[in-house]
Protein backbone atom coordinates (compact mmCIF):
# COMPACT_ATOMS: atom_id res chain seq x y z
CA UNK A 1 0.00 0.00 0.00
CA UNK A 2 2.73 2.55 0.84
CA UNK A 3 4.43 1.70 -2.46
CA UNK A 4 1.19 2.29 -4.35
CA UNK A 5 0.76 5.61 -2.61
CA UNK A 6 4.31 6.60 -3.51
CA UNK A 7 3.71 5.68 -7.15
CA UNK A 8 0.46 7.65 -7.14
CA UNK A 9 2.22 10.69 -5.66
CA UNK A 10 4.96 10.44 -8.27
CA UNK A 11 2.37 10.25 -11.05
CA UNK A 12 0.57 13.32 -9.70
CA UNK A 13 3.86 15.20 -9.46
CA UNK A 14 4.80 14.23 -13.00
CA UNK A 15 1.36 15.27 -14.23
CA UNK A 16 1.64 18.63 -12.48
CA UNK A 17 5.05 19.27 -13.97
CA UNK A 18 3.71 18.56 -17.46
CA UNK A 19 0.58 20.69 -17.04
CA UNK A 20 0.21 23.72 -19.33
CA UNK A 21 0.60 26.18 -16.44
CA UNK A 22 3.76 24.43 -15.27
CA UNK A 23 5.22 24.42 -18.78
CA UNK A 24 4.45 28.13 -19.09
CA UNK A 25 6.11 28.85 -15.75
CA UNK A 26 9.20 26.86 -16.75
CA UNK A 27 9.41 28.70 -20.07
CA UNK A 28 9.09 32.13 -18.44
CA UNK A 29 11.75 31.24 -15.87
CA UNK A 30 14.11 29.84 -18.51
CA UNK A 31 17.45 31.59 -19.08
CA UNK A 32 16.85 32.36 -22.77
CA UNK A 33 13.47 34.03 -22.23
CA UNK A 34 14.85 35.81 -19.17
CA UNK A 35 17.67 37.39 -21.16
CA UNK A 36 15.38 38.35 -24.04
CA UNK A 37 12.99 40.08 -21.65
CA UNK A 38 15.89 41.81 -19.90
CA UNK A 39 17.09 43.27 -23.20
CA UNK A 40 13.57 44.39 -24.16
CA UNK A 41 13.01 45.82 -20.68
CA UNK A 42 16.05 48.09 -20.74
CA UNK A 43 15.54 49.53 -24.24
CA UNK A 44 13.37 52.50 -23.13
CA UNK A 45 15.92 53.33 -20.43
CA UNK A 46 18.82 53.22 -22.89
CA UNK A 47 16.81 55.45 -25.23
CA UNK A 48 16.30 57.87 -22.33
CA UNK A 49 20.07 57.89 -21.71
CA UNK A 50 20.72 58.67 -25.38
CA UNK A 51 18.12 61.45 -25.45
CA UNK A 52 19.50 62.91 -22.22
CA UNK A 53 22.94 63.14 -23.80
CA UNK A 54 21.45 64.71 -26.93
CA UNK A 55 19.06 67.23 -25.41
CA UNK A 56 20.37 68.19 -21.96
CA UNK A 57 23.29 70.10 -20.59
CA UNK A 58 24.89 67.45 -18.41
CA UNK A 59 24.23 68.93 -15.00
CA UNK A 60 24.03 66.93 -11.81
CA UNK A 61 20.42 65.75 -12.23
CA UNK A 62 20.85 64.45 -15.82
CA UNK A 63 24.10 62.75 -14.79
CA UNK A 64 22.39 61.08 -11.82
CA UNK A 65 19.63 59.94 -14.15
CA UNK A 66 22.14 58.48 -16.60
CA UNK A 67 24.00 56.64 -13.83
CA UNK A 68 20.72 55.29 -12.47
CA UNK A 69 19.50 54.03 -15.84
CA UNK A 70 22.85 52.53 -16.86
CA UNK A 71 23.12 50.70 -13.54
CA UNK A 72 19.61 49.36 -14.09
CA UNK A 73 20.55 48.20 -17.59
CA UNK A 74 23.74 46.44 -16.50
CA UNK A 75 22.14 44.64 -13.56
CA UNK A 76 19.24 43.54 -15.76
CA UNK A 77 21.62 42.03 -18.31
CA UNK A 78 23.64 40.08 -15.73
CA UNK A 79 20.78 39.21 -13.39
CA UNK A 80 20.24 35.74 -12.00
CA UNK A 81 17.62 33.61 -13.70
CA UNK A 82 14.42 33.41 -11.66
CA UNK A 83 13.67 30.29 -9.64
CA UNK A 84 9.96 31.01 -9.96
CA UNK A 85 8.05 33.65 -11.90
CA UNK A 86 4.41 34.64 -12.06
CA UNK A 87 2.31 33.46 -14.99
CA UNK A 88 -0.56 35.82 -14.19
CA UNK A 89 -1.00 38.12 -17.23
CA UNK A 90 -2.53 40.85 -15.06
CA UNK A 91 0.67 40.98 -13.00
CA UNK A 92 2.68 41.37 -16.21
CA UNK A 93 0.36 44.16 -17.35
CA UNK A 94 0.67 45.90 -13.98
CA UNK A 95 4.46 45.71 -14.24
CA UNK A 96 4.37 47.24 -17.72
CA UNK A 97 2.18 50.13 -16.56
CA UNK A 98 4.12 50.84 -13.35
CA UNK A 99 7.59 50.61 -14.88
CA UNK A 100 6.93 52.62 -18.03
CA UNK A 101 4.20 54.94 -16.74
CA UNK A 102 5.85 58.23 -17.72
CA UNK A 103 6.80 56.82 -21.13
CA UNK A 104 3.21 55.66 -21.70
CA UNK A 105 1.73 58.98 -20.59
CA UNK A 106 4.46 61.39 -21.68
CA UNK A 107 2.21 63.05 -24.22
CA UNK A 108 0.04 64.32 -21.34
CA UNK A 109 2.90 65.90 -19.37
CA UNK A 110 3.02 69.68 -19.55
CA UNK A 111 5.71 72.13 -18.33
CA UNK A 112 3.67 73.29 -15.34
CA UNK A 113 5.10 75.70 -12.79
CA UNK A 114 7.30 75.14 -9.76
CA UNK A 115 5.62 75.49 -6.37
CA UNK A 116 8.88 75.22 -4.44
CA UNK A 117 12.33 76.68 -5.21
CA UNK A 118 13.96 74.84 -8.09
CA UNK A 119 16.96 73.90 -5.95
CA UNK A 120 14.62 72.07 -3.56
CA UNK A 121 13.26 70.01 -6.45
CA UNK A 122 16.83 69.23 -7.53
CA UNK A 123 17.71 68.01 -4.03
CA UNK A 124 14.59 65.82 -3.96
CA UNK A 125 15.39 64.38 -7.39
CA UNK A 126 18.99 63.63 -6.42
CA UNK A 127 17.83 62.06 -3.15
CA UNK A 128 15.34 59.85 -4.96
CA UNK A 129 17.89 58.68 -7.50
CA UNK A 130 20.55 58.15 -4.81
CA UNK A 131 18.16 55.90 -2.88
CA UNK A 132 17.30 54.00 -6.05
CA UNK A 133 20.98 53.57 -7.00
CA UNK A 134 21.94 52.37 -3.52
CA UNK A 135 18.99 49.97 -3.57
CA UNK A 136 19.96 48.58 -6.96
CA UNK A 137 23.53 48.06 -5.75
CA UNK A 138 22.13 46.28 -2.69
CA UNK A 139 19.92 44.10 -4.89
CA UNK A 140 22.75 43.27 -7.27
CA UNK A 141 22.00 40.52 -9.77
CA UNK A 142 18.65 39.69 -8.21
CA UNK A 143 16.78 42.45 -10.00
CA UNK A 144 13.52 41.82 -11.83
CA UNK A 145 10.44 43.65 -13.03
CA UNK A 146 7.57 41.15 -12.92
CA UNK A 147 7.02 39.27 -9.64
CA UNK A 148 9.69 36.57 -9.56
CA UNK A 149 11.66 34.66 -6.97
CA UNK A 150 15.40 35.08 -7.15
CA UNK A 151 18.03 35.05 -4.40
CA UNK A 152 16.60 36.85 -1.37
CA UNK A 153 18.47 40.03 -0.39
CA UNK A 154 18.13 41.19 3.22
CA UNK A 155 21.12 43.51 3.58
CA UNK A 156 21.89 47.09 2.56
CA UNK A 157 18.78 49.06 1.68
CA UNK A 158 16.73 45.85 1.97
CA UNK A 159 17.60 45.58 5.63
CA UNK A 160 15.65 48.81 6.22
CA UNK A 161 12.58 48.46 3.99
CA UNK A 162 11.29 45.81 1.62
CA UNK A 163 10.89 48.02 -1.47
CA UNK A 164 13.58 50.72 -1.29
CA UNK A 165 13.76 51.23 -5.06
CA UNK A 166 10.09 52.22 -5.01
CA UNK A 167 10.88 54.70 -2.23
CA UNK A 168 13.34 56.41 -4.56
CA UNK A 169 10.79 56.39 -7.37
CA UNK A 170 8.16 57.98 -5.10
CA UNK A 171 10.54 60.80 -4.16
CA UNK A 172 11.25 61.43 -7.83
CA UNK A 173 7.53 61.60 -8.56
CA UNK A 174 7.22 64.13 -5.74
CA UNK A 175 10.06 66.21 -7.19
CA UNK A 176 8.40 66.08 -10.62
CA UNK A 177 4.99 67.16 -9.28
CA UNK A 178 6.43 70.04 -7.25
CA UNK A 179 8.80 71.30 -9.92
CA UNK A 180 6.29 71.05 -12.79
CA UNK A 181 3.03 71.57 -10.95
CA UNK A 182 -0.24 71.34 -12.85
CA UNK A 183 -3.39 69.34 -12.03
CA UNK A 184 -2.62 66.94 -14.87
CA UNK A 185 0.97 66.37 -13.77
CA UNK A 186 -0.14 65.77 -10.19
CA UNK A 187 -2.64 63.15 -11.38
CA UNK A 188 0.10 61.41 -13.39
CA UNK A 189 2.45 61.44 -10.39
CA UNK A 190 -0.21 60.13 -7.99
CA UNK A 191 -1.15 57.35 -10.40
CA UNK A 192 2.54 56.52 -10.88
CA UNK A 193 2.88 56.03 -7.12
CA UNK A 194 -0.40 54.11 -7.00
CA UNK A 195 0.75 51.54 -9.57
CA UNK A 196 3.92 50.84 -7.59
CA UNK A 197 2.01 50.48 -4.32
CA UNK A 198 -0.29 47.91 -5.95
CA UNK A 199 2.74 46.23 -7.54
CA UNK A 200 4.43 45.90 -4.14
CA UNK A 201 1.32 44.20 -2.73
CA UNK A 202 1.11 41.84 -5.71
CA UNK A 203 4.82 41.00 -5.49
CA UNK A 204 4.64 40.20 -1.81
CA UNK A 205 1.55 38.05 -2.27
CA UNK A 206 3.54 36.04 -4.83
CA UNK A 207 6.81 35.93 -2.87
CA UNK A 208 5.23 35.13 0.50
CA UNK A 209 4.66 31.57 -0.73
CA UNK A 210 8.37 31.15 -0.02
CA UNK A 211 8.86 30.63 3.76
CA UNK A 212 12.17 32.50 3.66
CA UNK A 213 10.52 35.59 2.20
CA UNK A 214 7.61 35.31 4.62
CA UNK A 215 10.13 35.35 7.48
CA UNK A 216 11.85 38.36 5.91
CA UNK A 217 8.52 40.21 5.89
CA UNK A 218 8.24 39.58 9.61
CA UNK A 219 11.76 40.87 10.28
CA UNK A 220 11.61 43.92 8.01
CA UNK A 221 8.12 45.22 8.63
CA UNK A 222 8.21 48.42 6.56
CA UNK A 223 7.54 48.55 2.84
CA UNK A 224 8.79 52.01 1.90
CA UNK A 225 9.78 54.16 4.89
CA UNK A 226 11.22 52.84 8.18
CA UNK A 227 8.79 53.18 11.10
CA UNK A 228 6.19 54.87 8.88
CA UNK A 229 4.83 52.64 6.11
Amino acid sequence: MPENQANHTAQLSSSAESSPSSRTANFLAGPVFDKVMAVIGILPFLLAVYLTFRTHTLGIVPMCLIIHYLLFAVTMLVRRTAVRITTNPLYWLLTLIATYWLWLTGVFINPGAGVIPHWCSIILAILGMAIAVYSRISLGRNIGLVPAQRQLVTTGAYGLVRHPIYTGVFINYLAFALDSYSPGNVVLAVLGVFWYVIKSIVEERFLAADPEYAAYMQRVRWRFLPWIV
